[in-house]
């Protein structure tokens, strides 16, 4: 499981005294815990902890942008250091046409023949991309294939 590979890694960063993955680790071990605690779990499903490391990596994009833009080039590049660990735990992305053809079947099978189908098939879409894509980039393959007729 994904979250007892974050544990084994925090403690061979405590050992290996590697403060920045010890301390990103540290942060992410506290975040699990608390949705383990919300959903009254003991352990965590992989889908769950992968959520809260795409979040986690949301905040990181958002304050190296924040700290770019207000010129902390110190800061920004250790969240950046910090994002390429949290990267690390995500299953490898899907490439663009692997999601196309997905989302072609999702269509195909859901009978979506328009925008305004696009809620349905982002369900649907998602829960077969599970994590392995990001949100928006799925977003917009799908918004752009219901906004063209279909080319038979």
């Amino acid at each position: 499981m994904l979250e007892e590979k974050i544990l084994n890694d925090y403690k061979n960063a405590m050992k290996d005294k590697d403060t920045l993955k010890s301390s990103t680790l540290s942060f992410l071990r506290a975040e699990l815990m608390n949705l383990a605690i919300e959903k009254k779990k003991k352990a965590l499903e992989d889908i769950d902890v992968i959520a809260v490391i795409k979040k986690q990596i949301k905040q990181h994009q958002d304050s190296i942008e924040q700290f770019t833009k207000g010129n902390r080039q110190d800061l920004a590049d250790k969240e950046t250091r910090e994002l390429g660990i949290l990267k690390s735990y995500l299953p490898a992305e899907l490439p663009a046409e692997e999601i196309k053809k997905i989302i072609e079947e999702v269509i195909t099978v859901t009978g979506a023949a328009g925008p305004k189908d696009m809620g349905r098939v982002m369900k649907e879409a998602n829960a077969q991309i599970a994590g392995r894509a990001d949100g928006k980039l799925v977003s917009d393959l799908v918004k752009e294939r219901l906004n063209k007729p279909l080319s038979s």
